[in-house]
């Protein structure tokens, strides 16, 4: 007898989704296959041209450039534009490149940084393109976007006016002595961006944090320096730096103008940081950092700016090793200095470990997807009582350190909480960010409980406290052991969103997945599951439509027997053939969420779920599904007419759940291994 159709499907899937997303596999972005085209443009010696992306005003954007400029708009390739053109040579350089028309120094601050860091451009740049050797006009780069690795197929044509580039242009520093071909490998990275973000204009004003993330797909931190110590600070900076992390940093102000001040910043500005050093001026230590301006010019005015006289009270070894006065937008400056000027300070990394300068393997990382959804699970922030509940909850539990692996416990913060936004359109500029938080709950250790009653205050231990609209927010807390409940929010309720909560915890941190509260703290009265000490299918049968169907359940159809002899054998630790009397309990909370859930979602109150009620219902308790599972599910589940009742929602949940918890018990990460025998009393008795 052949496997099913339904079997058969999921070994297609597992083929072809098995491993894409990650940095050695990454997903093709709009399906563009860069080595199957290379390869047939190269025989047929034909120059590539991209129409996911073309050469055209549309991939400009409509608001970058008036339309006098965008008439004279002219699409060149680099070999067109001078004779002998490079990719890269002998590395990457900071100073490569200027920034053109577009306002995106948060994305240029990032790509300083990646020049310090060959490892990461190797990830970003893969190797074997060039100008020189196979050449048809085609290349391709590689981001972390919300989750997965993209690869990032472009054509070489670059839009210019009058024969200058409009965007990101080489800043190759040429000689008479030593003349230097241009590198055009800053151009086309930003093409490449400007493609996954939707065009040109859609990388007008970011944070530097988006771009970081995104080359690197790491551990992201957030700070405000004018909150932060400035020894303090400068100490983290110098653990990232030696951990080899990207950093850049932030002015405050209106972005879209971008005024120079009269100490040389530019209000609203992100610069990359490049350096950080301690100097011996008059006797004391001075804390300096080093900044650059994406413009390539405009620099800090101010004390341990070039040319400062603070220079001069320092030794000559210091002079000759941190001077190079040259107006190429890198500049010096002390740290007290930069607490005060700089209101954002972004730091990214592979590995937690920067974070307080330990071993990378005492630290542990998890990612987490999840979705607010309107009328169900987005419940918005705390003050609204009546709905915060229902926002999604994941459950962690902390453990102690262990002191074979850390002699000396840190006192500091031992985890670090990232929520980031996914959008909701692929032109970046149409996305709309909303205002995000989380708050943290502990657990009663009494309670027993599987979910925090976090409608009570007494329970918070962290709560945001400035929700910003950001893509990303970061948070670097100390949680003592035990267990707690992370709950993301948006501002307002009844905003559909997706979401991805990352964590790295210097503890042993045990995450479970996310659950949904609908019942308002409401618990099932222990006496009646302890007047039922052993219960069969008959037994249950009659009472749950005694209780939650009202009468026998003839009327609807009711528990079948068949169906409550499957939620025993669901329910059954003890494998028994009855219920016991915590089995029992635990079975009535389940069915009094499943019940809460289906009557918020039946939004005409006639009893029935709609299919696209039934989606919104699935997705509250916790679990994301397919079109197809989805469809699988009602042919599964609902009645002959289509309808999925009360009785029918409890038993799929219960199913669902069941299949869920058995399949992250025996899983090796994502995949199940059985033998035929333990196939069979799974299948058999379930």
């Amino acid at each position: 007898m052949s496997a099913p159709g339904v079997c058969l499907n999921i070994i297609k899937e597992r083929q072809e989704s098995d491993g894409i997303g990650t940095l050695s596999n990454p997903k093709k972005f709009l399906d563009q296959d860069y080595e199957l085209l290379h390869q047939y443009y190269l025989i047929r010696n034909r120059r590539y041209i991209d129409d996911m992306f073309p050469p055209d005003n549309s991939s400009i954007g409509g608001d970058l450039l008036n339309p006098q400029q965008l008439a004279k708009v002219k699409w060149i390739r680099p070999t067109k534009m001078v004779p002998n053109p490079y990719l890269i040579i002998d590395g990457v350089s900071r100073f490569d490149f200027a920034q053109g028309e577009v306002g995106n120094c948060w994305f240029l601050a990032a790509v300083g940084a990646l020049t310090f860091q060959r490892h990461v451009i190797e990830n970003i740049i893969p190797p074997g393109q060039s100008f020189q050797k196979d050449y048809i006009g085609i290349f391709h780069f590689r981001f972390w976007r919300f989750g997965k690795w993209v690869d990032v197929v472009i054509d070489d044509k670059l839009p210019t006016i009058d024969g200058q580039l409009i965007f990101v242009r080489p800043h190759s520093p040429q000689t008479p002595q030593s003349p230097r071909p241009p590198e055009f490998w800053s151009a086309l990275l930003e093409k490449a961006f400007a493609k996954v973000c939707g065009s040109y204009d859609d990388m007008k004003l970011g944070w530097v944090s988006e771009a970081l993330k995104d080359f690197t797909g790491g551990v992201h931190m957030t700070l405000s320096p004018q909150n932060e110590n400035p020894q303090n600070l400068h100490d983290l900076i110098h653990r990232a730096a030696r951990a080899n992390s990207l950093m850049g940093c932030g002015t405050p102000g209106h972005a879209e103008l971008n005024a120079e001040q009269s100490n040389g910043l530019i209000e609203g500005h992100a610069y990359t940081v490049t350096g950080v050093t301690s100097v011996t001026s008059k006797g004391k230590q001075v804390l300096l950092v080093r900044l650059l301006n994406p413009w390539g010019h405009t620099e800090w005015k101010g004390n341990w700016s070039d040319g400062s006289p603070m220079w001069m009270t320092i030794s000559e070894e210091e002079h000759r090793k941190y001077t190079n006065f040259v107006n190429d937008g890198e500049f010096w400056m002390c740290m007290e200095d930069f607490c005060k000027y700089f209101s954002q300070l972004n730091i990214c990394n592979y590995s937690p470990a920067f974070l307080d300068g330990s071993s990378e393997s005492h630290w542990i990382s998890s990612l987490h997807n999840g979705r607010w959804l309107a009328g169900s699970t987005a419940g918005g922030r705390m003050e609204c009582k009546d709905t915060f509940w229902s926002n999604p909850q994941f459950p962690i539990r902390i453990t102690k350190i262990n002191k074979a692996c850390e002699p000396v416990p840190s006192k500091g913060p031992n985890i670090l909480v990232s929520l980031m936004q996914k959008p909701d359109k692929r032109n970046r500029r149409l996305t709309r960010n909303l205002h995000l938080g989380f708050s943290i709950f502990k657990k009663n250790d009494s309670s027993g409980e599987s979910t925090a009653s976090f409608n009570s205050i007494s329970n918070l231990v962290y709560c945001t406290r400035v929700m910003q609209d950001s893509r990303e927010i970061t948070e670097f807390l100390k949680l003592e052991p035990g267990e707690y409940d992370i709950v993301p929010y948006t501002y307002e309720p009844n905003q559909t969103a997706s979401f991805i909560l990352s964590l790295c915890s210097k503890t042993e941190t045990h995450t479970g997945e996310h659950v949904m509260v609908f019942s308002s703290g409401k618990k099932i009265p222990r006496q009646l599951s302890d007047h039922y000490q052993e219960l069969n299918a008959e037994q249950l049968q009659k009472f749950l439509n005694e209780n939650y169907i009202g009468g026998d359940g003839q009327s609807t159809g009711g528990f079948s027997l068949d169906a409550c002899q499957s939620i025993v054998a669901m329910m059954d630790l003890s494998v028994t053939g009855t219920l016991s009397a915590f089995e029992f309990h635990e079975l009535l909370q389940k069915i009094d969420l499943y019940k809460d859930i289906f009557f918020r979602v039946d939004n005409n109150r006639d009893g029935i779920l709609s299919l696209s009620e039934l989606r919104h219902a699935v997705e509250a308790t916790g679990f994301r599904v397919s079109d197809k599972l989805l469809k699988l599910t009602t042919l599964r589940f609902a009645d002959s007419t289509g309808r999925i009742t009360l009785e029918r929602f409890i038993c799929l949940s219960l199913r669902l759940t069941c299949m869920s918890d058995i399949f992250r018990k025996l899983a090796d990460r994502h995949y199940m291994h059985l033998k035929e025998h333990e196939w069979l009393h799974l299948t058999m008795y379930s």
